[in-house]
């Protein structure tokens, strides 16, 4: 099949090394180069990098809806056009141009989380199993019919960035499976039953801001979801503190949520709305992510409260 791939993160990479190996991608379509660091150097994508690798032709469109590049698509002639992350909305002359359509990879069990960031809300929600869904694109965000699904059990000790992982890999599988019932004609379509969907809306800094009068659990798994980006934190002292890593532990007490209840080589257990939260990895703001163990022998902390 001639695949026209559009994707831009590091999510959308193992999916076009898949494609790449069995079918004839035409063209690598991907967000515009950016300036990043200190220096402000000029830094491609990371499916660019992997086009350029593979010597495939790369577009940079400003918009993928301007008449020029939607006449470079059509003159391209692709069967399918694949979109893995890709950061920009296709219009409906696009989405008609391939003989297969415009099939979308997106990484949860639609129709639950459509959005931007349905990995880090599974996780933050304590959902069971997340996945990978492939479906063919509509106008609307993450509405379209259902092709394929793959069912990822999340661990206990999952992270926004291990599942991120995991179902970027589940991906490059699944969008093969379906590339291969396109082509034989085997392709089902479900319509996504809009009344159970829910929006996974974008992560922000100011999320990560722990409130301690929530229940340690909550807390917990917001700590797990925002790892590695942007990371869950509070303040120790007047500084940031980013919590890394913290364990839920049962039992009561009526001093008041983020109160520091004990210090010892096995954390820093803090009260909550709900039993106590023992933060065991953490990074002081202007030092190294480390063990509160290793942490504790350089730093004697004075402080009874958490947030202030």
């Amino acid at each position: 099949m001639k695949v026209v791939f559009m994707g831009t993160p590091d999510f959308s990479v193992p999916a076009l090394k898949a494609i790449a190996g069995k079918h004839d991608v035409t063209a690598v379509v991907t967000q515009q180069d950016r300036p990043k660091g200190r220096g402000h150097k000029m830094q491609f994508t990371p499916v660019k990098e992997t086009a350029v690798e593979l010597n495939i032709p790369v577009y940079q469109p400003r918009k993928v809806k301007d008449k020029e590049f939607v006449e470079i698509l059509r003159n391209l002639k692709p069967d399918v056009i694949v979109v893995i992350a890709f950061g920009q909305i296709l219009s409906k002359e696009i989405l008609d141009l391939p003989k297969y359509g415009c099939v979308n990879v997106h990484a949860s069990l639609l129709p639950k989380y459509r959005g931007a960031a349905p990995i880090q809300w599974a996780v933050i929600d304590g959902e069971e199993y997340s996945g990978v869904t492939t479906m063919y694109m509509a106008e609307g965000l993450d509405t379209g019919d259902i092709i394929d699904k793959s069912v990822v059990k999340l661990r206990d000790d999952e992270t926004g960035g291990s599942l991120f992982d995991a179902l970027s890999q589940e991906g490059a599988k699944l969008i093969i499976e379906t590339l291969d019932k396109l082509e034989q004609g085997t392709a089902e379509r479900t319509k996504q039953d809009d009344s159970l969907s829910t929006y996974a809306g974008k992560i922000t800094k100011e999320l990560g801001n722990i409130d301690f009068s929530k229940p340690a659990v909550e807390i917990e798994r917001l700590i797990r979801g925002l790892n590695p980006w942007p990371s869950a934190y509070t303040t120790l002292n007047g500084k940031t503190l980013k919590i890394w890593k913290a364990k839920v532990e049962e039992g009561s007490t009526d001093k008041a949520p983020g109160e520091i209840m004990e210090v010892s080589k096995r954390g820093i257990k803090v009260a909550t709305g709900e039993n106590f939260l023992i933060l065991q990895e953490i990074q002081l703001e202007g030092k190294k992510r480390m063990e509160v163990s290793a942490f504790l022998n350089g730093y004697e902390i004075n402080a009874h409260h958490l947030g202030d």
